[in-house]
């Protein structure tokens, strides 16, 4: 049986778009519900002054985003040793947003299909590449946001709380010794059972350390905070287009708490937690409430709803063309 066949099996599950669909659903309910409180027509009016050419500007913002993560997608698939071409990382990349609306984001592990399927490497040494990316994007984004903070009074603590879990996850996940020690006392705590699944985690925490050198730390975060940079300035043109009076830290501090706290709180694409914080944090700036739902409905289209459009198109060309690299063998890093 060769990788493609048992990839089929072993990610069955990741293929569909249905959770995607009913994230979808719930996302357009919570817009209906928000608009009958601010009011359909405010909307209506806000959304015809910002008018299209500034839509596609914010889209545009984001794309930018997105070829700066491609880009560094490809440099941590390099960096775990495994033989993937740059065409096929990027197309692998966006095609993986399809999945991004699914509880955790787990549906984007669809990438590793694709890598198994082009490259031939087994699983285990795949799995770091998806835990390695996440880490580093946690790292830029608690960068950029403790920046911020330090720029700009948000007008609550509880935005600090959230960056101080923030910055213990990324004390964890960026050094392996100590993440494998963690896996070690909860192992001890259940009673020692599944050895095996325990031998198979710990040897992934060990295959991180090539990921945590300041070699790739460095450029990938600096690729990360660009990135989300450009995402907090594409939020603070949104709000003066609608005539909000907050200033370009608060603006960015606002929306990178709001995506973090969305993140963590697992829930497919941060529905819900994602634009309840962006509002209420909008709300204390003194933002007009029709304003406030009216800029966070904008943005999340023109980056998490823009991104699945954008996986949806690619997915099918990436499904089609995974496999079609001839299988070159890598030595797996001890």
């Amino acid at each position: 049986m060769n990788a493609k066949s048992r990839d089929d099996g072993l990610f069955a599950g990741l293929k569909g778009g249905g959770k995607t669909g009913w994230v979808l659903f719930f996302f357009v309910v919570m817009i209906a519900v928000s608009l009958t409180v601010s009011g359909w027509d405010k909307f209506m009016s806000g959304v015809s002054a910002l008018g299209t050419t500034k839509i596609l500007a914010l889209c545009g913002f984001s794309l930018v985003h997105y070829f700066i993560r491609a880009f560094r997608w490809h440099m941590i698939v390099r960096a775990g040793n495994v033989p993937a071409t740059f065409r096929q990382n990027v197309l692998h990349f966006f095609g993986g947003f399809a999945m991004t609306a699914t509880p955790g984001r787990l549906g984007e592990l669809v990438r590793l299909r694709w890598l198994r399927r082009d490259t031939g490497q087994p699983l285990g040494q795949l799995l770091p590449i998806v835990f390695a990316d996440r880490a580093i994007e946690l790292v830029a984004m608690v960068l950029l946001i403790s920046f911020a903070l330090l720029s700009v009074n948000l007008g609550t603590n509880a935005t600090w709380w959230l960056l101080a879990v923030a910055v213990l996850l990324v004390g964890i996940a960026c050094r392996p010794k100590l993440l494998e020690y963690i896996l070690l006392l909860t192992w001890k705590a259940i009673g020692g059972r599944a050895p095996r699944l325990f031998v198979r985690l710990r040897r992934m925490t060990r295959r991180l350390t090539p990921f945590m050198r300041l070699s790739l730390l460095v450029p990938t975060v600096s690729i990360g905070v660009v990135g989300w940079a450009l995402e907090g300035v594409a939020f603070y043109l949104l709000l003066t287009w609608l005539g909000a009076s907050v200033s370009l830290w608060a603006a960015m501090a606002i929306f990178l708490v709001a995506v973090l706290s969305g993140a963590l709180s697992g829930l497919p694409g941060g529905l819900g937690g994602t634009e309840a914080s962006a509002v209420a944090l909008l709300l204390i700036q003194g933002v007009p409430l029709e304003t406030a739902i009216l800029a966070t409905i904008v943005i999340r289209v023109t980056t998490l709803w823009f991104a699945v459009i954008i996986g949806l198109v690619v997915f099918p060309f990436a499904e089609a063309r995974s496999g079609s690299m001839s299988q070159v063998p890598v030595k797996e890093p001890t």
